[in-house]
């Protein structure tokens, strides 16, 4: 059965991360707790002080002494009562507590039960203490791995991205009840819509959605990061410039053609948007089987890559082998790339190359992994071809359910202009498409969304969040 289902029963979880640490917290939700409270801990709690006192067991023995705080309803987190038990983070003492509430509760609260993963947010957002993008801020600033990302799903968090949808939302009614009110006037609903520039009105609000798409694209990059797949001939320098980039010794370096075997991935940041860099075996026809698996390893990492390096040596440019190599290898990463990744030129050693620049393209990068040279151009280089603008000030976190539902209400708006723009309007149709477009606004802040979405999303959140 979903949480949805069973959003009335109380519920109970250990609250932060499994393992040892200073503190642990036991966390319990649910309707008119203030008698298990009482049975649990042997006294009144007032709201939201905190109280430091011991836990007893059955027999009024200390399980541990810490602190508790009573949040009653709805000024809570979850907008119902709320009980946390802040005790020593072992994990025996927690569970002797977690155990201690459920036992406690077969007389005073029996339909308590252990909470599933995102509980207590889903809770949260069915008592409107959240909206849905909200909630989704909650496991992106948890899970959040650079300060920008975690400074943007906490300005999600704080309902930044929300407000955006719902000034959007709030132009698109005005503009729905304009035109649904001049469907009862069907002869003069050309002048009353021109009267009230419903064409400007559309017009602005094509431009406010696309506008919020561009910022939600950038957060959506910044929450999934890209990966980067360094590709080329053994012995080109992958495995230096992954360890150049990461800054650390990551990789195996030989001067032994075919040393990298299998994948290997780091993720770094470059001005806090991560990058999952992945360093693959060299592409060459192999005899030996170990290797062939790795080099097959590596095709299947290219096709999933966001962007790849197509590396180079600078030493060998004038090798014919080696140039006809290059180009048989980069027409066939082109072909199985398409134009939807983007392939950059990387041209390594330029500290041990004779007139470094001589012999690379134009649009190519040039840099040396041993020295450093060059990998500032190459960072600039990726965040332009992955589209990242943004300044970290301006982000908020978005998903990719975000990106295409707005991009379902530009489709929506698009279509209702061509039908305004018709020689005979069709405003009925017209309608219906900003009704659309509505809804699929909707979809983002949880106004319309459905039962089997929430558990899709609250399912992947972390148990005690």
């Amino acid at each position: 059965m979903s949480t949805l289902a069973r959003h009335d029963d109380p519920i109970v979880a250990i609250a932060t991360a499994p393992g040892r640490g200073a503190v642990g917290i036991v966390r319990v939700s649910g309707r008119a707790l203030s008698g298990f409270v009482r049975a649990l801990l042997g006294r009144d709690l007032q709201p939201r002080e905190v109280h430091y006192l011991a836990f007893p067991d059955a027999r009024g023995e200390a399980i541990d002494r810490g602190l508790a705080l009573w949040f009653p309803a709805p000024r809570s987190y979850t907008g119902e009562d709320v009980l946390e038990l802040q005790a020593h983070g072992g994990p025996v003492v927690l569970q002797l507590l977690l155990a201690r509430c459920l036992e406690v509760a077969r007389l005073t609260l029996p339909r308590l039960r252990a909470a599933q993963p995102g509980e207590f947010t889903e809770r949260a957002f069915l008592n409107d203490k959240l909206d849905l993008a909200q909630a989704e801020a909650v496991a992106d600033l948890i899970d959040a791995s650079t300060e920008t990302a975690a400074r943007s799903a906490a300005r999600s968090l704080s309902g930044e991205f929300s407000a955006h949808v719902h000034a959007v939302r709030d132009a698109l009614v005005q503009l729905r009840m304009l035109v649904e009110a001049t469907l009862d006037f069907p002869e003069e609903e050309i002048d009353f819509l021109r009267k009230a520039d419903a064409r400007g009105q559309l017009s602005n609000l094509q431009s406010q959605v696309a506008a919020v798409l561009r910022q939600a694209h950038q957060g959506a990059l910044l929450r999934e990061g890209i990966t980067v797949v360094i590709a080329g001939q053994p012995n080109v320098g992958k495995s230096s410039l992954l360890n150049a980039l990461a800054g650390a010794e990551l990789a195996i370096v030989t001067p032994i053609a075919g040393t990298t075997r299998d994948t290997v991935r780091q993720t770094i940041q470059i001005e806090g948007m991560p990058l999952h860099v992945i360093d693959t075996a060299g592409l060459r026809d192999s005899g030996d089987v170990v290797e062939r698996i790795g080099i097959e390893r590596a095709w299947q990492q290219i096709e999933r890559a966001d962007a790849v390096l197509f590396l180079h040596d600078l030493t060998r440019r004038g090798e014919a082998g080696c140039a006809a190599a290059d180009a048989a290898l980069g027409r066939e990463l082109a072909g199985r790339l398409g134009r939807a990744v983007p392939l950059i030129d990387v041209w390594n050693k330029a500290d041990a190359a004779v007139d470094a620049a001589d012999g690379a393209p134009m649009q190519a990068v040039v840099l040396s992994a041993l020295t450093g040279q060059g990998l500032q151009t190459l960072r600039e280089r990726l965040l332009q071809v992955v589209g990242w603008q943004a300044t970290p000030e301006g982000v908020f976190m978005a998903r990719e359910r975000h990106l295409q539902a707005l991009k379902a209400v530009q489709a929506h708006l698009l279509q209702a202009a061509q039908l305004l723009e018709a020689p005979l309007p069709a405003l009925d149709l017209m309608a219906e498409e900003l009704r659309l477009a509505q809804g699929a606004l909707g979809d983002i802040t949880g106004e319309f969304t459905a039962d089997d979405l929430l558990g899709t999303i609250f399912s992947r959140f972390c148990i005690g969040k």
